[in-house]
C-alpha cells in the first residue's frame, strides 16, 4: 500500500482555533521560554541550560548543574522558534536565535563534539553509558533543530556544526571493526539524521539512522557490556520490563508489544518508520504496523495520552489505564503525533491521521496553559486535589500547570509541535493530494507540473462544516482525498452545489476528476454528542462513559459542577439530550455542553463510613461540559472524564 506521500510544509493557518493557539506560543511561549532557559522567571525551578553552554565554551567558569539532557532544551526551543519564523518573520525573534546559536557553537569541540555535560565533566568520559547520559539524544535535538533554521532561514551555522558533529558521530559508533557497536539509550537521532539526511542526501546519514534502528537490542547486548565496562549502575534492574525500558531488550524486529520509557518508545518507532520509508523495508514496515496496533488499541487512554505508570514513565500492560494514577506524559502524546504522521508516510490510511488528531486535541494541548506560560508533565483524567496533596501514590498529579520543571521537556516540545502543525495537515504523492486534519488555511503544491492551489475555510473544532476551495492555471487532473474522521457516522459532499457521492477508501473520501479553477467541495462532517463506553478489560471505566463531541474529548470541572464530582452520574441521559452552547468569553472561545444528570446525597450518613445497604438518595442536575485541553484553567478544583452511568 503507497503512503501518503510528502508532507507539505509550504501551507498557511488561518483559523480560529489554531491561530490562536499559534499566537499565544508566538508572542507569550517563545519569548517566556527563553527566559526560562536563562533562569529569568521568578519562582520557576532553574534551567542552567544556556549557563552550561556558557561554562563549556569557557564564557563563564562553574560546574554543569540540571540532568545530564539540558542540552535538549535549547534545541527544542530553536525548533520552535524556527518554525514561527516561517509563518510570522521576526527579526527580532532570528537575532535571539542566532545569539543562542552563537553561544551553542562556541562550545563545539576540535573534533565536533558537542555535549556540555561531558564537556565540562571531562571528555574523558564520554561514550561510557550510551544507556542513561543522552549524548545521542541531546545531538538529535540539535540536529532537528538546525534541520529547522536552515528550512526556516537559509542559515548554515548550526547545520554546518551538526554535520560536522554527525561525521565524529559516524568516526566513534557503528557496525565497523574498531567502532563501538552501541546505540542510544534516549532514542530521536534516528529521526533526526532522516530529517538530515532528506537535505544533504548523504548516505552516511541514512546507513547511520539504520545502524542505530538495527543494532539496538542485539545480542550480546551492548549496554549489559558497558555496565559492565564501566561500572555503571543499572536502575531498572529490579524492574519487570529491565532492558526494555530502553527498547533494547530484544532487536526491534522481535518486538511485539509497546513496552518501557513511552517517550523513547514513540521516539524510536517514528525513527524506525522513516527508515522503513526510505529504504523499502516491508519487514521494518510490518513492525511498526504491529507496535501501533499495540500502542493504540490496547495501551491508549481515550485523550491520546499513553505511558499510564510513573514507575518508568512507562507502559504497563494491556488495557492498563487507571485515570487517578496515569502518567500520560506530554511528551509522549507528542511522539505518538510524530508516530502518526510517520505511520501516514507509510500508509495512507484514515486511522493514523484519527489518533494523530485525537492526541493533538487532547492530549497534547492540554500539556499548556491557555496563556503560553504554564506547563503539565501529567495529564490525569482524574483529579482530587487533596489526594494529590497528601496521597504520595498520586504526588505527581497537579491540580495547576506548573511555571517549569527541572526538567523540562514537555514545555519545548509543545512550542515546537505547534509551531510546525502545518507539517501535519496536508501531504502530496503524485497525482494523489490528501488533507488529514481539518483547519482553515490555503497551500499550493505540484502535481505532474503543474501548480495547484487548496484553500480551506472551517470552524474546526467547534463544527463540522468544510469549505474546500480549488485553484488551477489550466485544467488539471488529480485525486483529492479527504479524511472521513473514525468518529463521524455520517457526512454529506458537494461540488460546486450539487450532492456528490464518492468512495472513501481506507477512511478517505476520493474525489479524483478534472478539476477546473474555483471548483469548490462543501464536506459537511457530522458532530453530535456521543457517549464512549470502554472495552470490559479496562477495569477503571467499567460502568461509565467519556463525552465527545468531534474530535473533542470533554470533562467536568469542579468550577462549574460544584465539589464531589465522583457523585455525579449521567444517569438515563442520551447523547441527544445534551446542549451545546457556543462561549466565546470562557476559556478562550468553545463550545460547551449541557446535559441532565443525577447527583447522589449523602444525607443520613453523618461521619459512620459504611452502613447497611441502603437506598440511593438522588437529585436531578444540569452537567456542564468543557473540553478536556482547557481545564485548570480556572480555580484549582475536581476534574472528571470518566463518569458513571
Amino acid at each position: 500500500m503507497s503512503g501518503a506521500g510528502k508532507f507539505i510544509q509550504n501551507a498557511i493557518i488561518e483559523d480560529s482555533f489554531w491561530s490562536r493557539m499559534r499566537e499565544t506560543v508566538r508572542r507569550e511561549g517563545i519569548p517566556y521560554q527563553w527566559k526560562a532557559l536563562n533562569d529569568q522567571i521568578p519562582g520557576a525551578e532553574p534551567s542552567y541550560c544556556m549557563r552550561n553552554f556558557r561554562i563549556a565554551a569557557g564564557k563563564e567558569s562553574g560546574q554543569h548543574a540540571g540532568f545530564v539532557f539540558q542540552d535538549s532544551d535549547v534545541a527544542k526551543w530553536i525548533e520552535g522558534a524556527a518554525y514561527s519564523l516561517r509563518w510570522h518573520p521576526d527579526e527580532e525573534l532570528e537575532a535571539v536565535i542566532d545569539g543562542a546559536i552563537e553561544e551553542v557553537v562556541a562550545a563545539q569541540q576540535p573534533d565536533g563534539y558537542l555535549d556540555t555535560y561531558y564537556i565540562i565533566g571531562g571528555l574523558d568520559k564520554r561514550w561510557t553509558n550510551l544507556k542513561d547520559n543522552h549524548e545521542l539524544y541531546c545531538a538529535g535535538h540539535m540536529i532537528e533543530a538546525a534541520v529547522a533554521y536552515y528550512q526556516a532561514t537559509g542559515k548554515r551555522v548550526l547545520l554546518d556544526a551538526m554535520i560536522r558533529f554527525v561525521d565524529y558521530i559516524d568516526s566513534v559508533l557503528g557496525a565497523e571493526a574498531g567502532k563501538l557497536h552501541g546505540y542510544p539509550g534516549h532514542p530521536v537521532i534516528e529521526m533526526a539524521l532522516m530529517r538530515l539526511y532528506a537535505i544533504t542526501q548523504d548516505p552516511k546519514h541514512l546507513k547511520l539512522a539504520k545502524y542505530f534502528v538495527d543494532q539496538r537490542g542485539q545480542r550480546p547486548l551492548y549496554f549489559q557490556q558497558e555496565d559492565e565496562r564501566n561500572h555503571n549502575a543499572f536502575y531498572w534492574k529490579d524492574s519487570y520490563f529491565q532492558y526494555q525500558y530502553y527498547q533494547a531488550g530484544m532487536p526491534i524486529r522481535e518486538q511485539t508489544e509497546a513496552q518501557g520509557h513511552s517517550v523513547r518508545a514513540m521516539y524510536l518507532y517514528s525513527g524506525v518508520a522513516d527508515v522503513a520509508r526510505e529504504t523499502g523495508d516491508a519487514e521494518l514496515a510490518g513492525v511498526c504496523r504491529r507496535l501501533w496496533d499495540n500502542t493504540v488499541r490496547r495501551r491508549m487512554y481515550v485523550t491520546g495520552s499513553i505511558g499510564s505508570s510513573e514507575y518508568g514513565e512507562a507502559f504497563t500492560f494491556d488495557y492498563d489505564l487507571p485515570n487517578d494514577t496515569i502518567y500520560g506524559e506530554t511528551c509522549a502524546a507528542i511522539g505518538l503525533v510524530f508516530f502518526a504522521r510517520r505511520m501516514l508516510s507509510l500508509e495512507a490510511k484514515g486511522e493514523y491521521a484519527d489518533v494523530m488528531e485525537r492526541a493533538l486535541y487532547n492530549g497534547v494541548i492540554s500539556g499548556m496553559q491557555l496563556d503560553g506560560k504554564k506547563f503539565f508533565y501529567v495529564n490525569p483524567l482524574e483529579v482530587l486535589p487533596e489526594a494529590c496533596l497528601k496521597d504520595y501514590g498520586k504526588r505527581r498529579v497537579k491540580v495547576e500547570r506548573q511555571k517549569w520543571f527541572g526538567c523540562a521537556c514537555c514545555p519545548p516540545n509543545i512550542i515546537r509541535l505547534i509551531a510546525s502543525l502545518e507539517d501535519y495537515i496536508y501531504s502530496a504523492n503524485g497525482r494523489d493530494l490528501f488533507v488529514h486534519l481539518y483547519a482553515g488555511g490555503r497551500f499550493e503544491a505540484d502535481v505532474d507540473g503543474k501548480p495547484v492551489q487548496i484553500a480551506t475555510r472551517t470552524n474546526y473544532p467547534w463544527e463540522g462544516d468544510v469549505n474546500i476551495t480549488v485553484g488551477v492555471d489550466a485544467p488539471a487532473a488529480f485525486a483529492l482525498k479527504l479524511r472521513v474522521p473514525g468518529w463521524c457516522e455520517g457526512y454529506a459532499l458537494k461540488l460546486n452545489g450539487e450532492a456528490l457521492n464518492v468512495p472513501v477508501v481506507d477512511g478517505y473520501a476520493l474525489i479524483d476528476r478534472l478539476w477546473q479553477d474555483g471548483d469548490r467541495i462543501e464536506l459537511a462532517l457530522d458532530m453530535p454528542v456521543t457517549l464512549a463506553r470502554a472495552n470490559p478489560r479496562i477495569y477503571e471505566d467499567v460502568g461509565k462513559v467519556a463525552v465527545s463531541r468531534g474530535p473533542l474529548v470533554y470533562c467536568l470541572e469542579e468550577a462549574d459542577n460544584s465539589r464531589s464530582l465522583h457523585n455525579l452520574r449521567l444517569g438515563d441521559a442520551a447523547a441527544s439530550d445534551f446542549r451545546t452552547i457556543w462561549k466565546p468569553d470562557k476559556l478562550g472561545g468553545i463550545v460547551e455542553l449541557k446535559s441532565p444528570g443525577l447527583r447522589e446525597t449523602d444525607d443520613g450518613w453523618g461521619e459512620i463510613p459504611y452502613s447497611g445497604v441502603k437506598p440511593i438518595e438522588t437529585q436531578p442536575v444540569t452537567l456542564t461540559w468543557i473540553p478536556y485541553y482547557s481545564w485548570a484553567n480556572r480555580a484549582p478544583g475536581e476534574m472528571r472524564v470518566w463518569v458513571r452511568r
